[in-house]
């Protein structure tokens, strides 16, 4: 259709074509063109209908008619890069020059093309005259690069959006294992590139394998990819090609009966209604797609009700490309017919058939998704050939402020204007473009539900878009989705199951990152989130639970007076002292008596009271250690067991005295042991003992401590020494006192006496070092309370030893055998012997 302004325009009207023999030699000949395609021919007449709209539109372009010149590309790359070039280079006999010979390009501005091969090639060429190309399917995200393609714009989003749309929906329903197929051109490998990439970045997931689909039918390559998608255990398969792809393979899919996947799809096919047949649907029903943003465009249909084979414009293309479409439609011919199509039993067309009786693809306008992005460019270009026009001189946005005119219009001028172009359909949706020429993103999301009566519909439910404040969003309302599975809810497509807090992820080798085993973390160490790459520390004073997805408190280990042992080992020490007590009473009652004033009855209460000390000072082992029982314990022990021993001591040596003094010339040694020397000889002895514990607490005192060394799970609270040495002279000390104790008992054992005591104080002497000895070596291997338990054994078992040595005999006699506490029976003077 001619106009003051002329729009170019690229579809499929057919989708395949043969090419004759070129030649050098002879004018080559129009290529054939075959298989009708209704949608591409829709896709023609809705920019027809487009600027019909404009041309009748009062204020958009009110002084210019736009005309159109519409070439059909066949499905075919050479066929296309041709008419793209007719289009640019001016070869209609329309165009006119004014008197300057300078005019404006045959078109203004280019439609087109539907495919991204076909548009990168055309805008490699044409883009070099900045001919604005303004495509309504092509979405290959290199055409995003400005250097290359310094003219093109598009009203579909490009498939890196796409892209990352697809990756979204994978996240929303937590699919991170599927497999990926794609067309083998640059729509295709794009994809799958851009494809790999985001989803590498975003980390939500791991493809199981990627494709390439043939072009054409290869039964041994379609063969080998759906036995690779029958055998994978991915249950998603994301498609980026052409539903012609689709169609071989969907066959293969059939002929195999591979069932139980959940089919993506990318925009090329999400719509494709060649594909929704009974046979093919129990495969592909349920599918998700990523769709083209729908729209409306009221009074498209009845432009379209008014296509006649006889009401077409004088020109012989245009007229024989509606007879095709009319043949096509009814299944008749017009005259003449081929040969033997009557007598077929063919009929004849007429022109006057009745569109609407049909119900041709053709008339279905509720879901013009394509179409409206033809709609969108058509009248992207209108507002900027009018936001050009409408340019105020003086004000203009070229050198000097200068306007373009449209006499003198170059095409780089309406692509500045295209580049700031801004308005809203009448289906309320913003069209501007970016520095790279693609759109505001928005897909709308749609299923495929399959009907049990063999019908299915393609039904919207979702979006996604991106928008400047709120960035990419998506939005999906899971219960109107139908899904292909017996379960009716979206299947699990994982390499491997999430690992659960407690446990971290460990990668297979020679597998993608999405397959992983998962180890349970080890112990002090946890993970409380789900695919943990790491299991963190517990902090010092806790450990990690059994399920090791949270950290508790460490259970703390001590000599309690709440255990078995800690209460056996108290119950020993109350016993020890209560003995100690009842025995101090039998002496103080007895105290008259030969038995107790013969042993030195002060000595023997003094004895008895530090023995009761050294009972009771085993208590401070037992509890939670504190700093004052820690200090208290050793010195309060030390202390103790030297008066006791310091006690032994004397009275050792006050035996000795004593058998010393019966001897002629032996009176004046019992000057020197003396109730005074006795008492200044255990105080002396004893403060040296006090001296060394001051000395040890003040430089070096023992403190609490919390070990966990013992155990990685408990802490062992203990009171640690401060200082070995102090420790080892305290016990030193005491057991210097008990080896002197020990050999001057040894040494009085014979000596002639009835009741003599120094054989109780070498066997109580024996005992005491006995136990030490042995408490060394078991004090140092034992760890935590077990060592607190073996200074208690030893210190209660020396302690019964000494109480029963030396007073369980006498105890006896005084009340059990009174009759041997008489001074002469104590004596030993009986009947002499022979």
């Amino acid at each position: 259709m001619p106009g003051d302004v002329v729009l170019g325009g690229l579809f499929e009207v057919h989708y395949s074509s043969i090419f004759p023999e070129l030649s050098f030699t002879s004018e080559p000949n129009q290529p054939r063109c075959q298989g009708f395609d209704i949608l591409g021919f829709r896709f023609a007449y809705t920019m027809a209908f487009a600027i019909n709209e404009i041309n009748r539109h009062s204020n958009l372009l009110p002084n210019v008619t736009l005309g159109y010149s519409l070439y059909d590309n066949c499905g075919t790359l050479g066929i296309s890069f041709r008419a793209s070039l007719s289009l640019a280079s001016g070869q209609e006999e329309q165009f006119l020059l004014d008197e300057t010979c300078v005019g404006s390009p045959p078109v203004l501005g280019i439609v087109g093309d539907s495919y991204s091969t076909f548009t990168i090639a055309m805008s490699s060429v044409i883009g070099l005259y900045k001919l604005p190309i303004v495509s309504y399917f092509a979405t290959c995200p290199c055409l995003s690069d400005r250097q290359r393609f310094p003219s093109f714009f598009r009203t579909i989003p490009s498939d890196a959006f796409q892209v990352r749309a697809m990756i979204q929906i994978l996240n929303h329903f937590s699919w991170t294992w599927v497999g990926l197929l794609v067309s083998d051109d640059d729509y295709g490998l794009h994809a799958a590139r851009s494809f790999q990439s985001d989803l590498a970045q975003s980390g939500g997931g791991c493809l199981a394998y990627l494709e390439i689909l043939p072009w054409g039918n290869d039964p041994a390559e379609l063969r080998r990819i759906v036995d690779l998608i029958k055998t994978s255990t991915s249950r998603v398969v994301i498609v980026f090609a052409h539903e012609t792809h689709m169609t071989h393979l969907m066959e293969e899919v059939v002929r195999q009966n591979v069932t139980g996947r959940q089919w993506m799809a990318s925009e090329a096919w999400t719509v494709s209604t060649v594909l929704q047949t009974p046979q093919i649907m129990p495969y592909l029903g349920g599918t998700l797609g990523i769709a083209i943003r729908r729209g409306e465009i009221p009074g498209l249909r009845e432009f379209l009700l008014q296509i006649r084979p006889d009401q077409q414009y004088n020109n012989t293309y245009g007229n024989s490309l509606v007879k095709q479409f009319w043949e096509f439609t009814f299944q008749c011919r017009f005259a003449p017919p081929p040969a033997g199509w009557l007598e077929a039993g063919g009929a004849l067309c007429t022109g006057q058939e009745d569109l609407e009786s049909v119900g041709t693809e053709l008339l279905d306008v509720s879901e013009l998704r394509p179409e409206y992005n033809v709609y969108k460019a058509v009248y992207s270009l209108a507002y900027a050939l009018d936001d050009l026009l409408r340019c105020v001189p003086g004000r203009g946005p070229f050198s000097e402020h200068s306007c373009a005119s449209l006499q003198r219009l170059e095409p780089w001028q309406l692509t500045h204007y295209l580049q700031n172009v801004n308005f809203t359909t009448q289906f309320g949706d913003q069209v501007s473009f970016d520095k790279n020429g693609d759109p505001l993103p928005i897909y709308d999301i749609i299923n495929w539900v399959w009907l049990p009566d063999g019908r299915t519909i393609v039904q919207n439910v979702g979006e996604v878009k991106r928008s400047d404040s709120k960035g990419e969003d998506l939005k999906i309302v899971e219960d109107k989705i139908s899904w292909n599975f017996k379960s009716k809810k979206p299947p699990r497509s994982v390499c491997s199951e999430s690992c659960l807090p407690g446990t971290r992820m460990a990668r297979q080798k020679g597998k993608p990152l999405c397959c992983f085993d998962c180890i349970l973390c080890s112990e002090g160490k946890i993970s409380n989130k789900t695919n943990s790459m790491e299991c963190t520390s517990c902090p010092e004073d806790f450990w990690s639970s059994p399920q090791r997805d949270h950290c508790v408190p460490k259970k703390t280990e001590f000599l309690s007076y709440h255990e078995p042992l800690g209460i056996c080992l108290t119950a020993a020490s109350l016993l020890g002292t209560f003995i100690c007590a009842v025995v101090l009473g039998i002496f103080s009652y007895h105290k008259h008596t030969p038995m107790v004033r013969a042993n030195n009855s002060e000595l023997s209460f003094l004895l008895l009271v530090s023995l009761k000390l050294c009972f009771l000072c085993s208590l401070l082992f037992i509890g939670r250690p504190r700093l004052w029982t820690c200090q208290l314990r050793h010195a309060a022990f030390g202390i103790s067991f030297v008066l006791c021993i310091s006690c032994i001591l004397v009275k050792t040596m006050v035996v000795l005295a004593v058998f010393k003094a019966s001897k002629p010339g032996g009176g004046e040694v019992l000057k020197w042991f003396g109730a005074v020397q006795q008492r200044g000889t255990i105080l002396v002895l004893t403060s040296i003992q006090a001296a060394i514990c001051t000395t040890w607490l003040v430089s070096s005192s023992p403190t609490p401590h919390k070990n966990t060394q013992y155990h990685n799970d408990k802490i062992v609270y203990e009171c640690v020494v401060g200082s070995t040495v102090g420790f080892a002279v305290l016990l030193g000390y005491i057991g210097l006192l008990a080896i002197l104790s020990c050999l001057l008992a040894f040494l009085a054992r014979n000596l002639p006496d009835n009741f003599n005591e120094a054989k109780l104080i070498t066997f109580s002497m024996l005992i005491f070092c006995a136990v030490w000895v042995a408490f060394v070596p078991a004090y140092v291997n034992s760890p935590g309370k077990y060592a607190d338990a073996v200074e208690i054994f030893a210190i209660l078992a020396s302690s019964f030893g000494l109480l029963v040595a030396l007073f369980g005999p006498k105890c006896y006699i005084i009340l059990l055998r009174p009759e041997r506490n008489t001074k002469k029976a104590i004596m030993g003077r009986g009947t002499p012997k022979s």
